[in-house]
């Protein structure tokens, strides 16, 4: 069970957040805080501005506006939008996943694993006179750097896998890999960008099953952009709704999915348009004919 003293300890705080590409305002003064050891899911149609979000909080984009204040439970405070992309990952401890599988096609999956705690292996080695002389150190360094991989590996279920070739996996088990690798880096905020694609409903099931774990039993952040609803409203405690790149909505799933702003937004300013259906069916039909009469009476 959660913590509930841990789970309304602000984690992130995007204050005024506004992202701008020439006249293209992608984020437009969103506000937002994603607790620790919480699921925060940032969702909304596509073009809605949540991977420019996310670029701006890990660092691939520096935002024209605004604060992105990261606080680690052991009180440390980064302010994000002032690091450099890879200072947000080495010293702000914060791992990311793409939509697009990024992983080393051609390294074992264990070695994509412990490569993934390069940051770890390079101190230990003295950048790299330990290493090179294999003292004590770094030897051991190493074995807790294969200790922690084999764990995720377990975790995820490719402990058996561990030397093949990452891309000769199969499509979720390459997810999975990517999830354990990012957690390998020991993040306090794990950010996803639609981990659920492609995966087949067993598959969403089991992802389900990992980030709770990932929350409840090691006390991280997460912060989710995700189009499949049935696992955004199955492991989310906050739900930030995007459109047009501004927020619309922000609660607990509940509040969201009965929001009318959110059902407009996915059923579009037609009163004929439908609701996609993996939407439907986590929206109240009361919610969604309330809306419907709304706009016949306009």
């Amino acid at each position: 069970m959660t913590d509930l003293s841990m789970t309304k300890t602000p984690l992130l705080t995007v204050e005024h957040l506004t992202m701008r590409f020439g006249g293209l305002v992608a984020n437009s003064d969103v506000s937002f805080v994603a607790n620790n050891a919480e699921i925060t899911a940032i969702i909304g149609p596509n073009g809605a501005g949540k991977t420019t979000l996310f670029n701006c909080i890990t660092g691939f984009y520096t935002p024209t506006v605004g604060r992105l204040t990261l606080r680690h439970p052991d009180g440390k405070e980064f302010l994000l939008e002032r690091m450099p992309g890879y200072r947000i990952s080495q010293k702000a401890s914060v791992a990311r996943t793409f939509q697009n599988i990024r992983l080393f096609g051609g390294m074992s999956v264990l070695e994509n694993l412990v490569v993934a705690q390069h940051n770890k292996l390079i101190r230990a080695s003295g950048f790299s006179i330990a290493g090179l002389l294999g003292l004590p150190s770094y030897r051991k360094a190493e074995s807790e750097a294969i200790d922690l991989a084999k764990y995720w590996l377990d975790r995820v279920r490719l402990l058996d896998f561990a030397d093949w070739s990452a891309g000769n996996l199969p499509y979720g088990a390459q997810r999975r890999l990517e999830i354990a690798r990012a957690m390998c880096t020991e993040p306090v905020l794990l950010c996803l960008d639609e981990p659920a694609a492609g995966l087949n409903p067993r598959e969403s099931a089991e992802l389900a099953e990992l980030l709770t774990f990932i929350r409840d039993d090691h006390k991280t952040g997460v912060l989710l952009i995700e189009h499949d609803m049935s696992v955004v409203m199955r492991i989310s405690d906050h739900v930030v709704v995007l459109d047009y790149g501004r927020k619309i909505s922000d609660g607990d799933p509940a509040f969201v999915k009965n929001d009318p702003a959110v059902i407009r937004a996915y059923l579009g300013e037609d009163e004929d348009a439908e609701l996609p259906a993996e939407v439907a069916n986590d929206l109240p039909e009361v919610a969604q004919n309330d809306v419907k009469r709304a706009e016949e009476g306009a």
